[in-house]
């Protein structure tokens, strides 16, 4: 079989899974199409690449489109490029996908080439139950790799920080754990495994003043970047974590 050697026309996007913990649950931005392709479904922030446009760049420019506000202290990283020829009815394309996660933010805005914008717990998103919307190219596989990665780096990286206010409490922490991961984790064994940790986190000196009770300690993200030895994701139906 003869390989072709015609250069196809090509269009590169950057396309961003906005990951963010709202009322508890893992949420992800997405935008109401209101162009074709797929007009009326939803999408992830992102447009196509700029014959001068670095690709980090343009994911962080896409998020502050998305949401109106500057992007430079969240954590953004590169995925991994999807290439499947039938992703984009219009014509050949390729999406650079890139994963930020980042504390609470403000209700996003309405932008250009879309209808309304808005926060998705990722359960509904990805569930495909009745109530679950529509996504558009290939950006569902996209939140479902995003996804994926967030869970997996909680076991070894102090990523969870990068989705907490500071300064928080340790409660505050558990619950990205609890949300993201999907799973109620022991209060006691979490914060135990926590202080533990070099690094990890590093108190600020003050009390939160919310809430009945001893005031909570607050923290602020420390300086290290893994978890050694990690915390390891619960299976299903387990509530806790170790200890060691």
């Amino acid at each position: 079989m003869t390989r072709s050697t015609r250069r196809p026309d090509l269009t590169v996007t950057v396309d961003v899974a906005l990951l963010t913990v709202r009322h508890g649950r893992l949420c992800v931005l997405l935008s109401e199409r209101s162009a074709d392709p797929f007009a009326g479904t939803w999408a992830l922030p992102g447009g196509t690449l700029g014959a001068d446009e670095d690709a980090d760049d343009a994911a962080r420019s896409a998020l502050s489109d998305a949401t109106g506000i500057g992007v430079e202290p969240w954590h953004v990283e590169q995925l991994r490029t999807y290439t499947d020829p039938g992703r984009d009815p219009s014509g050949r394309s390729v999406s650079i996908a890139y994963v930020a996660f980042v504390p609470n933010v403000p209700a996003p805005r309405t932008t250009a080439d879309a209808a309304g914008a808005r926060f998705w717990p990722v359960e509904d998103v990805l569930d495909g139950g009745d109530d679950a919307p529509a996504l558009a190219f290939d950006h569902e596989q996209i939140l479902a790799d995003a996804v994926e990665r967030a869970r997996a780096k909680l076991e070894y990286t102090t990523l969870a920080t990068a989705f907490a206010d500071e300064p928080f409490t340790i409660g505050d922490l558990r619950r990205v754990y609890e949300a993201v991961w999907g799973a109620t984790l022991h209060p006691g064994n979490f914060t135990r495994k926590v202080l533990s940790t070099p690094d990890f986190v590093a108190p600020t000196g003050g009390h939160a003043s919310r809430g009945p009770g001893r005031p909570a300690l607050l923290y602020r993200a420390g300086d290290a970047t893994a978890l050694n030895p990690p915390i390891t994701r619960p299976s299903p139906g387990d509530d806790g974590i170790p200890t060691s």
